[in-house]
């Protein structure tokens, strides 16, 4: 095994210590196994003293109890563990999670986890017990004749006994269920199949399946790796024998699903960031370890060198976010640093462990072709624009940039930023989305990729939230793009078009256009762009915001980025038609320009309040800024630049290449006018 690089004595990271997970030349299995371990060994000294709970440094409270949290703690880094022991590994502390699942299903003992409840957390950490349960025996057998009672008890008759939500959560059920029949344990056949059966009723077609039951539009990670995919192909693996008809199923939607979740990475292994829990970090990835470990016949043209290039790639990239991890060595809640703005309500300091998921790449045997193939890129071989109408979504991969277009979604229930998790308008993996720190102007609301509207001077805004939503193609069949119709006020009617790139001179900007009708109130609007750092890299101001643009030191914004108090600067306003950008020296650059003509908009750079953005702590965003009067019908047509990759020196080489509104469109403009 590769041997990881040693830290400081107890794992305690100081100013420039990296952590070992970041120091490990990762390109093969055995190096896998090894960054597995450096993930687990930093978990270590938070066991409770009969090892059936870890408390992961950091006191934030969740909407479950405390003990939950702690067994949260303990049985998500199983998926990781199991995993490794499943395809020959070895771990020199398996003997603590054996030992902490026997005292912590111990009814009379002194860390009994608890008897679930009615939509309990439990239930939730009983998947990764019961996939461990299934591919690892030693488990069970080391739990002593006892142990497996209780361990029955705890796992078969409480969950089986209990409400849970309609959602991917059924499939939690089903691997507790699995977990015990693998073990000759008693478990309820009756329940597993009628869990699936109504999970069936979320399949929506194309491979896709939705995260809850008909009238919810929510298809976001959980419908690929965090969840319903990922446990689909390993029901397939582990009950297909016995159930061949619906494994082959299962099978089949990953390999239709396979060749649209593959614009969901680009060339440098990062993922889009989209929707809720994306806390779980590299679990975005495992749906590519599980259709290995499934055994799927991969559709043309991917390879498996291309999927394993999307896996590796994406752990690598995570290996340079060196502040995501405690001074302890664990990971915190957040993204690529420490954020509590965009966690949910359900993010315990042990949550983000459901990362581990990704590493279902260790279960597959070292013959497989996905550990001995070479290493390939899948984007030569995809197009560049592709519509996918299941999800609402519209993925894109031109001018160096990966990113999607999206409408329609919406979470089933209420979540805080749950606007920007689900309502933006563009989602990309090199500008992340951004989430409110606060509620008070646009600093705090930080409307990266979003229309807010305000009808009080600038203090609250809406943005897109639910709307009705379709995906379009032109009336000369060339032009996908979605339509959204929303309400941020009940009497404020906003329609709205996204339009892909034009591969081309024009192909760094995407269209956004919007029709407001004002019916009922004055409103102000924010057209906002993507977010970027707002951290200099030149050497006289390095680490302070961005300075005027300066073609000669090719950083910068125009106009100028002011504070957060002196908003009446007028250098720091342009014409809308010119524009507003920012320019990063190894981030590349956004803008945002007016393209309507004769409506006359202002653009700005909005100085976003720090860790609003998942990826950067420092942002800012171009925005036009407007206003529609009461009873007003208006037009507003934004061109959104970005050019995250290439030579530094070209990266506002297509700023001044403005598209076209294409014919089609115009005419539906001049005919509503």
């Amino acid at each position: 095994m590769t041997e990881i690089p040693k830290g400081p004595q107890g794992l305690n990271l100081g100013y420039s210590t990296p952590h070992p997970f970041s120091l490990i030349p990762l390109s093969s299995r055995e190096s896998m196994q090894a960054l597995l371990t450096s993930l687990l060994d930093p978990l270590l000294p938070f066991f409770s003293p009969l090892k059936s709970r870890i408390k992961c440094p950091g006191a934030t409270a969740v909407r479950f109890d405390q003990s939950a949290s702690e067994v949260e703690g303990i049985c998500r880094p199983l998926w990781g563990l199991a995993c490794l022991l499943a395809g020959g590994g070895s771990y020199h502390a398996t003997g603590h999670w054996i030992e902490g699942i026997r005292n912590g299903v111990d009814p009379d003992g002194e860390e009994y986890w608890g008897y679930p409840r009615d939509n309990d957390q439990r239930m939730v950490e009983m998947c990764p017990l019961g996939f461990a349960l299934a591919v690892v025996p030693e488990i069970w057998e080391g739990l002593g004749e006892k142990g497996r009672r209780d361990l029955e008890n705890w796992l078969g008759n409480s969950v089986n006994e209990k409400n849970m939500p309609d959602t991917n959560w059924l499939w939690f059920r089903v691997f507790a269920n699995l977990g015990l029949k693998k073990n000759g344990g008693k478990y309820s056949q009756e329940r597993l199949d009628r869990d699936i059966e109504h999970l069936e009723t979320f399949y929506r077609g194309e491979g896709w399946s939705n995260d809850g039951p008909e009238g919810i539009h929510q298809m976001d990670y959980y419908s690929s790796s965090f969840a319903i995919h990922f446990l689909q192909l390993l029901y397939a693996k582990l009950a297909g024998e016995d159930e061949p008809a619906r494994a082959a199923e299962f099978k089949k939607r990953a390999q239709m699903v396979a060749l649209d979740l593959a614009h969901y990475y680009d060339e440098e292994g990062r993922s889009i960031p989209f929707g809720r829990s994306v806390g779980y970090r590299f679990a975005m990835v495992s749906f590519w370890g599980a259709i290995a470990y499934a055994d799927i016949e991969l559709p043309a043209p991917l390879t498996w060198g291309m999927v394993k290039g999307i896996v590796l790639r994406h752990l690598r990239w995570w290996q340079t976010q060196h502040d995501m991890w405690t001074s302890s060595g664990t990971l915190t809640i957040g993204y690529s640093y420490p954020n509590m703005y965009m966690a949910e309500n359900y993010n315990s300091p042990g949550s983000p462990y459901w990362a581990c998921l990704a590493f279902i790449a260790l279960a597959v045997p070292a013959t497989h072709p996905f550990w001995t193939s070479q290493e390939e890129s899948h984007w030569p071989v995809l197009p560049p624009i592709k519509p996918l109408p299941q999800p609402g979504h519209i993925m894109v991969n031109l001018g160096t940039h990966t990113f999607l277009l999206s409408s329609g979604q919406a979470c089933s229930y209420p979540m805080k930023g749950t606007h920007a998790k689900y309502g933006g308008f563009a989602y990309s993996s090199s500008y992340a989305y951004s989430v409110p720190p606060g509620l008070f102007t646009l600093e705090q609301y930080a409307l990266a990729s979003q229309l807010g509207l305000s009808d009080d001077g600038g203090e609250y805004w809406k943005t897109r939230r639910l709307s009705t939503s379709h995906l379009a193609t032109s009336p000369d069949g060339t032009t996908p793009h979605l339509v959204s119709e929303w309400n941020p006020f009940p009497d404020v009617h906003v329609k709205t078009y996204l339009l892909p790139p034009v591969p081309g001179p024009t192909e760094n900007y995407h269209l956004r256009v919007h029709f407001i009708h004002a019916e009922g109130r004055e409103v102000m609007t924010a057209d906002g762009s993507f977010a970027i750092c707002n951290e200099s890299t030149l050497r006289e101001s390095k680490g302070r915001y961005l300075d005027l643009w300066d073609e000669t030191k090719g950083e910068g914004t125009s106009p100028k980025l002011i504070g957060n108090y002196d908003l009446a600067t007028p250098e720091a306003w342009a014409d809308g038609e010119r524009g507003a950008f920012a320019v990063h020296r190894t981030k590349g650059a956004v803008g945002i320009r007016a393209l309507e003509g004769e409506r006359k908009r202002r653009a700005n750079l909005v100085n976003a309040d720090p860790n609003s953005n998942l990826v950067e702590s420092r942002t800012t965003i171009p925005t036009l800024q407007g206003t529609v009067k009461k009873g007003e019908k208006v037009w507003y047509v934004s061109g959104i630049y970005a050019r995250p990759g290439g030579d530094p020196n070209e990266f506002l080489g297509g700023w001044e290449k403005v598209p076209e509104v294409p014919g089609w469109l115009r005419e539906v403009i001049e005919q509503s006018s």
